[in-house]
């Protein structure tokens, strides 16, 4: 029986099609630098894009829908076939779904020169070919413990479709909220699986991180329900009560995993530093909430976005990328510099909510974001364009 392995050295076109996380890993590193660039100059008046949607509409959306929605296609794709059995997607079926992604990006982006409706359609198409492809994956190999992942991408299709049909603040939010809870519920997994590993390994013995058992099940139904009461009513008591046991919850869990152990390997406390990001953003959230008047909301939606999914994703595609490109899983200075740049502007943009006047943190944080992710970019794409080291083609 051909393996997965053996399907991806049948692949005798360009590398870059012989795996899910090359051409997604790539385009999410490019689109969210050269957005990031093109947000930077709508906001000083430089230029105006040509897009039927309101400038920070487009900002979130193709950062969501965009950039994550990229991210999310390279991971599982490149996932889901050690977690089932069955054989990757590689070749000119992969390409057919990078062109959806490239085609949504045009769509949107273009969209005042288009029928809306047909620009939505071509945003959605995208992750629905995505959601029929893992899910043909997943039950044909009766993987069942990864349906809530499964569910998780429909969630983020029904999101975007719902933002097109002008919901946009809910949308929004529901699509924040999918994003939290998959780094919850992955993050929660190779966090401390990658953390014990690594650590088994050093000479010197220490504490281990703590295996994932009950109480982990716990916060994360207490997390969702966080994230769902967010999305319904973001101004409740209610919501920020929850929201604040979720965040002292996910601190706690963190707590667990010995990451203060790891600060010599960057692979690992990168993980650490972007689900700490998670945590915060529930606090943040709980104060929004509770005092409004001196937490401003856009500091808890950017320790999301920025620093949960931002951080998160970078350290994870870093990481695949070495690993499944037959490099070793070291991070060297321009992968430590780039960690250092997209933390930083998260960082950044937390303390320009706080700070509504210094719109120098704007260009602080967006210019270090796009320092981050281009630099990522041009140092990973050798890696992306290349064939797995030792591989042999043709």
């Amino acid at each position: 029986m051909t393996t997965s392995s053996e399907r991806i050295r049948a692949w005798t076109g360009p590398a870059i099609l012989s795996g899910g996380f090359r051409p997604f890993f790539l385009m999410a590193g490019l689109w969210a630098a050269l957005a990031m660039t093109l947000w930077l100059a709508m906001l000083s008046g430089l230029m105006a894009l040509p897009t039927a949607f309101d400038p920070v509409g487009w900002h979130a959306h193709e950062f969501l829908w965009g950039y994550l929605a990229a991210v999310m296609a390279g991971f599982l794709l490149t996932a889901v076939p050690n977690w089932t059995g069955r054989l990757p997607i590689v070749g000119w079926p992969l390409a057919a779904l990078a062109g959806l992604w490239l085609v949504g990006r045009l769509a949107v982006t273009f969209s005042a020169h288009l029928p809306l409706w047909i620009a939505a359609l071509a945003d959605l198409a995208f992750l629905a070919a995505l959601a029929l492809a893992l899910g043909r994956e997943i039950v044909a190999g009766r993987n069942w413990r990864n349906l809530p992942v499964l569910a998780l991408v429909a969630l983020m299709l029904a999101a975007n479709a719902a933002w097109h049909g002008g919901a946009t603040g809910a949308a929004l939010r529901g699509g924040i909220a999918v994003a939290v809870a998959l780094i919850a519920l992955i993050g929660g997994r190779v966090v401390p699986s990658f953390t014990r590993n690594w650590l088994a390994r050093q000479p010197a013995p220490g504490r281990l991180p703590v295996p994932a058992n009950r109480a982990d099940t716990g916060v994360l139904v207490l997390t969702v329900a966080a994230l769902a009461l967010w999305v319904a009513l973001p101004d409740a008591v209610p919501t920020a009560i929850a929201a604040l046991f979720a965040g002292l919850a996910n601190l706690w869990r963190l707590s667990r995993w010995a990451g203060g152990r790891t600060l010599s390997e960057p692979l690992l406390w990168v993980l650490h530093l972007g689900f700490g990001f998670v945590p915060l953003g529930f606090l943040l959230l709980a104060g929004a909430a509770l005092w409004p008047a001196g937490m401003p909301r856009t500091g808890m939606e950017h320790a999301w976005l920025a620093g949960a999914i931002g951080v998160m994703t970078l350290a994870m595609m870093s990481r695949a990328t070495l690993g499944h490109s037959g490099r070793a899983l070291s991070a060297g200075r321009g992968t430590v510099a780039v960690y250092l740049l997209v933390a930083g502007a998260a960082l950044a943009r937390i303390a320009a909510g706080f700070l509504p006047g210094q719109i120098w943190l704007l260009t602080l944080s967006g210019s270090a974001w796009v320092a981050g992710f281009g630099g990522f970019a041009l140092l990973y794409a050798p890696l992306f364009l290349r064939p797995r080291a030792g591989a042999r083609r043709g």
